[in-house]
């Protein structure tokens, strides 16, 4: 079940865009891009859970923690109860033509490579806990 993984084509939507239309559009199409990789019979995650948002962009980019909030929202009822189950967010940014050493890569981002255009990755976990120390 975990992790979810999954990418959309870019640019992302800021949390500071006041078009209601936009916004709307743009939670739909997260919500399909996470429903397209989830198995059938899917039910709802209820632990705490992790995510880690990353924008692979050319150009332009708005600031990379105004990106957050409208994935984590879209993703309400669709993986997860609640957005306030997610314990770790990680968000950044990285040039979609910078050189990168790639072991390892997922099929999901490869994929998302190979389009050649700019796209955000999203993958979910568990959150793992650690103690940390003072």
């Amino acid at each position: 079940m975990l992790p979810i993984e999954f990418t959309f084509e870019g640019p992302p939507l800021s949390f500071q865009s006041k078009n209601k239309t936009r916004k709307r559009a743009y939670k739909t199409r997260v919500a399909t891009e996470a429903q397209a990789v989830l198995d059938a019979g899917f039910t709802l995650i209820t632990d705490e859970l992790e995510i880690v948002i990353t924008y692979y962009y050319e150009g332009q980019t708005p600031d990379i923690d105004n990106i957050i909030k409208p994935i984590q929202d879209a993703l309400i009822g669709i993986v997860y109860v609640d957005d306030n189950q997610i314990a770790d967010t990680r968000s950044r940014k990285k040039l979609i033509n910078g050189s990168y050493v790639v072991r390892n890569v997922s099929l999901v981002i490869a994929q998302a490579f190979s389009k050649g255009s700019e796209f955000i990755h999203v993958k979910i976990d568990s959150h793992i806990i650690t103690q940390e120390l003072d």
